[in-house]
């Protein structure tokens, strides 16, 4: 039996009555990752990129249903929002710096998210369908999305979406490890791989380039570095354990992510050579945190 959209969000009290788009944010331009993963004052860039519009889309909207674009025709659920109104796009929230996405738009529209479905953001996947290119719509039954996946509860992250389109900080690696079962869908691809992996020290830029191999791969070497208690966060290395001692700002300002993925048949002896070739093109001995 198929199970619909409206059906999982009829259990949070959803209103089908109301005027409601659906919406699949997806850019060509720019990644929709980075925007879930930056906020301004506590408000997400994804919630402030969907407010501003070139086209009056949401002008007798009621309530959005809002995903974000995942690989394929896949739709991530984001939340539930109550538009209460709009004003010129040059009355709107203040767009981060370094950010295009509100050039050319007219509108800025007061969306209010409704915390009842919070509980399915990040878990339900929907399928949206051949016409991904219709990146809004009505929700009616025509166009309620089949759903591909329920993810269990306890989730903090996002799906995983790629090997390298993400980056972690360390409060993200912690949580990870919290619920593996929560995060299977980050447990299984990373624990198949082998690879090359970076430490950045957010606020000196000083780096850290590891490897990772063995029969649990990037998961297990990555678990070593979020295991709970005082003496967490270095993975045994001992330049990162001095940075730890000695900058209260650590290990919460690290940031873990994937240079290079690795069969998990590689024998250990060449993944190391990929890692020293990685020091070397990014000097992470000569300036960074690597000292052999």
């Amino acid at each position: 039996m198929e199970i619909r959209l409206l059906d999982v969000l009829s259990l949070a009290g959803f209103d089908p009555t109301l005027r409601t788009k659906l919406v699949r944010h997806k850019d060509r331009r720019f990644s929709v990752e980075s925007l879930r993963q930056n906020d301004s004052k506590g408000r997400p860039w994804l919630e402030i990129y969907q407010a501003y519009q070139a086209n009056p889309v949401f002008h007798r909207v009621q309530q959005i249903v809002s995903c974000y674009g995942l690989s394929g025709a896949r739709a991530g659920f984001y939340g539930v929002y109550k538009v209460l109104g709009h004003v010129p796009a040059n009355e709107g929230m203040e767009i981060p710096r370094g950010q295009e996405w509100g050039n050319g738009c007219k509108f800025f529209y007061k969306l209010e998210r409704n915390p009842q479905f919070d509980t399915f953001r990040d878990r339900l996947i929907v399928d949206w369908g051949k016409g991904t290119i219709n990146w809004q719509v009505w929700l009616n039954q025509k166009n309620n999305k089949e759903v591909l996946e329920m993810l269990p509860p306890g989730r903090s992250l996002p799906p995983f979406v790629d090997y390298l389109k993400f980056s972690l900080t360390y409060r993200q690696l912690r949580d990870l490890f919290r619920n593996e079962e929560a995060h299977r869908d980050w447990k299984n691809p990373l624990s198949a791989v082998s690879g090359i992996y970076l430490v950045l020290a957010e606020t000196s830029g000083d780096m850290y380039v590891g490897s990772a191999s063995g029969t649990s791969g990037i998961w297990g070497r990555w678990r070593v570095y979020a295991r709970p208690g005082p003496d967490s966060g270095h993975g045994g290395n001992d330049q990162l354990r001095k940075l730890i001692a000695g900058d209260s700002g650590y290990p919460e300002g690290f940031r873990f992510s994937v240079l290079q993925i690795l069969p998990i048949s590689t024998a250990s002896t060449e993944v190391i050579q990929w890692e020293q070739l990685y020091k070397q093109k990014l000097g992470s001995r000569a300036i960074g945190l690597n000292s052999n």
